[in-house]
């Protein structure tokens, strides 16, 4: 007999849609996905565990809600605007967004909106899934925008610049509009970072963007192009003029000062204008014209604005390669090869007529340019750094000048160096000073350091410390320019200054204008009432002399005693008037 089969109740299978909807729930509840379903009203009817673990709320507290209870705040409205917009149009969204968790932190998702519509085709509900967004395509974005993004100030970068620049070119040549293009180069910033810190300076940097952008327009450009380099980029003036008061409010904004940390600082602007079409018609042409308009304004004082012109360009190029000459000259310098040499002039007693000391003044004779101006290449060599090492052969050759004197039989002569801001602030200044004396076999006595009145402002606190480290070597010091700055007098009393020195611009007019008279006058009676000794600079004429002796000047200086010399006629000059005596 064979085995029987038993066959099966038709009543024991399970319903087709209990069993349908049974894997349905099930799917949705254990899904990786966070899920939710709302209503017609968008209303959370429906959640699943991956959605309750990514909020960090309960079913019992997301059920009934809007949708917006995971809402971070990052997306605008108009950013829902077009969501429900298509959403209507389509049944269906796809996008990214920022939720936010019950405990209050962000986290991005990709966000899939699907409508379930009725029969009669009214809506049902929306279906929303959320995933991960793949790591690498945030930092693919993040990478996208650090590409066109300065990350200090969040300005556009170079590459931006270019590209919007080239861009808005290419409107105002189709529309018929003028452009103009503004190169910003902050004055002394880099005395700033070095001597209180790049952490100052890049807080600085970001005080300066924010002012930028408040100086124009929303459909003007603002970028960080390098350094304390900035570019404003105005298309669709009218005029120049246009131009001219936008720059004059950036000069306003910029000038005025910062505070940052305990530090009141100052980043004034010195701006060049190109402007196209006149100046260039591609990017290149006007950053460079720009440039060169920039160097312009530096050399005019800084903290004002010029326009390019063709004669700037033609000054730039000369610029240019001067500089490069000066780098050459310097590299090259040797014992037995200089381009560059010291003259020098004497300082003479006011009463009694006698040459007490000299100053050593740089002169400079190149094959190409010939007899330089020290007006010329100081300024190049302070704005290029190369000050530096040219200030430290100074003091090496004045020193050695020094003991060649007296070998020669002059003695007795104290000789005045003048020291830079960089050199100020370089920390090995008094390892040089004391080198130079040492390997001579000079003593402090025999050599003045002369700083000017700016450089002395610059950092109270650092040049106070430096200086009162040479003065207790001996060495006597003198303010260099005196009445040309802006001094703090409760400040200058407290540094170890010996001597003050009148500026020629006061004793030019001395006879006839009765201001200078009387800043001459004061001046004097100030640094007499301080214990300081003046030198008078700048007199040509027996009369100016006499003025000032009236005045109880203690010592002048000029060509009605003498010109600067080279060494040779220098020692002849001192002999001379060692004899008369």
């Amino acid at each position: 007999m064979s085995r029987a089969t038993a066959a099966v109740s038709p009543q024991a299978l399970p319903d087709k849609d209990a069993l349908s909807g049974s894997i349905l729930l099930r799917a949705f509840d254990q899904s990786n996905e966070a899920m939710l379903v709302t209503d017609c009203e968008n209303l959370i009817v429906a959640v699943n565990l991956a959605l309750c673990r990514m909020s960090g709320y309960s079913r019992d507290e997301l059920i009934g809600q809007n949708p917006r209870i995971l809402s971070s705040g990052r997306a605008s409205p108009e950013f829902y605007a077009a969501m429900w917009q298509t959403l209507g149009n389509q049944d269906f969204w796809e996008g990214e967004i920022w939720n936010k968790q019950k405990h209050g932190a962000n986290y991005p998702r990709s966000l899939k909106i699907s409508v379930l519509r009725e029969a009669d085709g009214s809506i049902g509900n929306y279906v929303a899934n959320y995933s991960e967004i793949d790591a690498n395509h945030e930092v693919a974005d993040r990478l996208a925008y650090l590409a066109y993004h300065d990350p200090l100030t969040n300005l556009p970068n170079r590459l931006a610049f270019e590209s919007q620049l080239a861009q808005s070119l290419r409107s105002c040549e189709r529309e018929g509009y003028q452009l103009a293009l503004m190169l910003i180069d902050l004055d002394n910033f880099k005395n700033i970072n070095d001597t209180l810190g790049h952490h100052v300076g890049d807080q600085l940097l970001q005080n300066v963007a924010l002012r930028l952008r408040e100086c124009v327009r929303a459909s003007d450009l603002v970028a960080r192009i390098g350094g304390d380099e900035f570019v404003v980029v105005l298309p669709d003036i009218e005029s120049p003029l246009t131009a001219a008061r936008v720059a004059s409010k950036i000069q306003s904004n910029l000038a005025d000062s910062y505070r940052i940390a305990d530090h009141i600082l100052y980043a004034t602007p010195s701006i060049g204008i190109s402007l196209y079409p006149i100046d260039g018609n591609d990017p290149v042409t006007l950053l460079r014209n720009a440039d060169t308009a920039m160097y312009h304004a530096k050399s005019a004082g800084r903290n004002n604005h010029q326009f390019y012109t063709a004669r700037m360009n033609e000054a730039a190029g000369e610029r240019l390669a001067m500089e490069n000459e000066l780098r050459q000259a310097i590299a090259a310098i040797s014992p037995a090869n200089s381009e560059f040499s010291l003259h020098f002039q004497p300082q003479v007693e006011t009463v009694s007529g006698r040459a007490l000391g000299v100053e050593a003044l740089l002169r400079w004779n190149n094959p190409k340019f010939g007899a330089v101006s020290p007006m010329r290449f100081i300024s190049i060599a302070e704005e290029t750094g190369l000050i530096q090492p040219l200030g430290d052969w100074v003091i090496w050759e004045t020193c050695r000048l020094i003991r060649m004197m007296k070998l020669q039989g002059v003695d007795g002569i104290r000789v005045a160096i003048n020291i830079s801001a960089q050199q100020l602030r370089h920390e090995n200044l008094l390892l040089l000073v004391r080198g130079a004396l040492a390997c001579y076999d000079l003593l402090p006595e025999d050599i003045e350091l002369e700083i000017t009145e700016s450089t002395a402002m610059e950092n109270p606190e650092m040049t106070l410390s430096i200086l009162d480290q040479l003065a207790a070597m001996g060495i006597v010091l003198a303010i260099d320019d005196f009445g040309t700055g802006y001094s703090s007098l409760a400040y200058l009393k407290h540094l170890p200054i010996k001597r003050l020195k009148l500026d020629r611009s006061f004793v030019t007019d001395i006879e006839t204008d009765v201001n200078d008279a009387a800043i001459c006058a004061a001046t004097i009676a100030l640094g007499h009432s301080l214990g300081l000794e003046l030198v008078a600079e700048g007199v040509e004429t027996d009369e100016q002399r006499a003025f000032l002796a009236n005045l109880g000047c203690d010592m002048l200086q000029g060509y009605f005693f003498s010109r600067p010399m080279p060494f040779e006629d220098t020692v002849a000059y001192l002999k001379a008037r060692l004899a008369e005596q």
